[in-house]
């Protein structure tokens, strides 16, 4: 008899762990993703971790769990393309602010992968995590002690074998992106964020071998002649973006290769607190962000694909969101509609995962977050985010704090 409602209790709790709860989400306005509109007065249902049906506000059948949105505005859940995370903690903040889906934009000892499979397997309720592993660099620092086969890089990535190494081993560890750079950093202040790193010849070589195991490459990029090398090399996605010129940004559009230019980041850099605090930085980003907002304003005009990336690790005393992201995506010059996609359906095409997740559509992964006002009007209110559902369970409920 114990045995038999320990099975119970196991069977209910892998329930509730994936996903599998049937719930109505009803009363609800719906922004899904596709339409440029809203869809009033909708209900969804979510069962197995997926979107059911979704249907107009009426009769409910039993069986179901039933969650008001008391008139509420339901959004596909956030993509965040540029994050750091690598704790619980930072990917449960994550979750909380709405992002349901995160690409690791490199962590030093492949927390990323750990957390990916977590989630997979149902030990955390947090972002589902497309991990990047190990930076692929010219110094690996104290990265090099992530992997025992790393241990003869320690004099620098610079040789063919060297930057072939790096990123078999990343695939090895099995990584779904591979990250490297064209140019400096520009969050330390000893760095020079303009100045070229990679050539495209050696660029071409990490490209060429992430592609024998179908793996696509992120490049870090704020200047335009790395920047440039790195759209010829083939990447996917160019992160940062500060100082392309138009010549890199119609290559950009003649390859479909993604911008994800992290404004907030940069703004951030500009004043004291959040993620970074340096009076040198503070300098810097003053004159980073006239030119960031030039590029993301062209890229926008030209028709390149531009994803939402907040390029922070979701620590403690982190202010930067995603939600802050689509805002000032708007106040440069965006489209509501096209802001709130930028971190949800161009987020996942950019990720391969577009079929799953990115709009609120039939058969996709219930990947949902509720916002008091409609975002299309208030565009303040993306950042108040009361509701969360990733993967069909629910992580963060705060709708009574929502209603008027």
């Amino acid at each position: 008899m114990r045995k038999v409602l320990l099975f119970a209790v196991l069977l209910t709790l892998s329930s509730i762990i994936f996903g599998q709860n049937k719930i109505i989400l009803y009363n609800a306005n719906l922004i899904d993703g596709i339409a440029s509109v809203e869809k009033r007065n909708m209900m969804i249902f979510v069962s197995n971790g997926k979107i059911e049906s979704i249907k107009k506000d009426g009769l409910k059948p039993k069986g179901y769990k039933l969650v008001d949105l008391g008139g509420m505005y339901l959004l596909p859940g956030f993509i965040d393309a540029h994050t750091h995370i690598r704790t619980i903690d930072a990917a449960n903040r994550a979750l909380e602010s709405g992002v349901t889906t995160a690409r690791s934009a490199s962590t030093p000892n492949f927390q990323d992968i750990s957390i990916r499979e977590m989630v997979k397997t149902g030990a955390l309720i947090g972002p589902d995590m497309i991990a990047t592993g190990v930076f692929v660099t010219p110094n690996l620092g104290e990265t090099i002690l992530a992997d025992t086969r790393l241990g003869n890089l320690h004099g620098g990535v610079n040789k063919e074998d060297d930057l072939r190494k790096v990123v078999q081993v990343n695939a090895q560890r099995g990584v779904d992106f591979i990250k490297t750079r064209g140019t400096e950093r520009a969050g330390l202040p000893q760095t020079d964020p303009r100045k070229q790193t990679y050539t495209e010849s050696q660029l071409k070589i990490i490209v060429d071998e992430a592609n024998k195991y179908n793996i696509p490459v992120m490049a870090h990029a704020h200047g335009d002649e790395g920047g440039y090398a790195a759209v010829k090399a083939g990447v996917r996605s160019i992160e940062h973006g500060t100082y392309l010129t138009s010549k890199t940004l119609k290559l950009m559009k003649k390859m479909d290769t993604f911008l994800v230019p992290t404004f907030t980041t940069v703004l951030d850099l500009t004043q004291p607190g959040g993620d970074y605090d340096n009076p040198v930085l503070i300098i810097r980003g003053q004159h980073m962000l006239p030119s960031l907002e030039t590029t993301v304003k062209m890229a926008y005009k030209m028709g390149i694909k531009i994803a939402t990336g907040a390029d922070t690790g979701y620590g403690p005393n982190s202010t930067t969101r995603i939600g802050m992201e689509i805002t000032n995506f708007i106040n440069l010059g965006m489209k509501p509609i096209d802001a709130i996609r930028s971190a949800t359906i161009v987020g996942a095409e950019l990720l391969g995962i577009s079929k799953k997740t990115g709009t609120v559509d039939i058969g996709k992964d219930a990947d949902l977050i509720v916002v008091t006002k409609n975002p299309l009007n208030d565009v303040h209110t993306i950042q108040d985010v009361v509701f969360v559902m990733s993967n069909g369970n629910i992580a963060l409920n705060r709708l009574p704090f929502g209603k008027d």
